[in-house]
């Protein structure tokens, strides 16, 4: 299950969309280098007594999407090569990416309980017993953090993550409000012509000379 759960922290998926991940889902796992995902559809879990099929889960549109409608998202380098082992592992030549010990559907029950296992010998006592990393969702949590840390634009991660941009302001708020200082750099970068470039490197560079200078004669007198 290592790829069920690096496709949450590298993709941002909700567990109900990694569950019916497909291999046709996958646009592009080159050998090197970055590949793609289109996403089309997820089943959330709602329980037999509330679906039309009368199993657990019912495969539904994605959230935030017209009919029809699909969503890219970047696969990193590092998840295209567990993808790839995954399926050659498991050979896997269409159908579900990840099945239950059965090969039926992956239940909620199966993850959890690994996902609780791997947690208390990955953690100390006193951070099992906290909130950290309660629930797999924390790894899409982590994903999305890290696009907005790297400083990718709210509206892609809204694309990639399957949020609107209203709702992905408001939950990961104080992750943008970060970047601020960031923000007003490439501002001063975009508004700095030429030749104040060119005269903030010679200063920088006049400080560097001056400080190697008086670096060499503190080290002279020393001697």
């Amino acid at each position: 299950m290592v790829a069920f759960f690096a496709v949450m922290y590298y993709a941002a998926l909700r567990p109900e969309e990694t569950v019916d991940l497909r291999r046709e889902h996958l646009v592009s796992l080159p050998e090197i280098g970055w590949g793609e995902m289109r996403l089309t559809h997820s089943e959330p879990r709602s329980g037999s007594r509330w679906t039309n099929s009368g199993s657990p889960r019912d495969r539904q549109l994605l959230k935030h999407r017209a009919p029809g409608e699909t969503r890219p998202v970047p696969l990193h380098p590092d998840l295209v090569r567990l993808l790839r082992h995954h399926i050659a592992e498991l050979q896997i030549p269409g159908g579900r990416l990840f099945v239950g010990p059965r090969g039926g559907i992956m239940t909620d029950r199966t993850y959890l309980g690994v996902w609780h296992k791997a947690r208390a010998k990955a953690l100390t006592p006193a951070e099992a017993a906290s909130p950290l990393a309660e629930t797999p969702y924390a790894l899409r949590h982590a994903a999305v953090f890290t696009w907005l840390g790297a400083g990718v634009p709210p509206a892609q991660v809204a694309e990639w993550a399957g949020y609107s941009v209203a709702v992905l302001l408001r939950v990961y708020a104080k992750c943008v409000a970060d970047q601020e200082d960031e923000a007003k750099r490439r501002i001063t970068e975009a508004n700095t012509s030429p030749a104040e470039e060119r005269e903030v490197g010679r200063r920088r560079r006049g400080c560097r000379l001056g400080r190697t200078h008086v670096s060499d004669s503190a080290h002279r007198k020393s001697r």
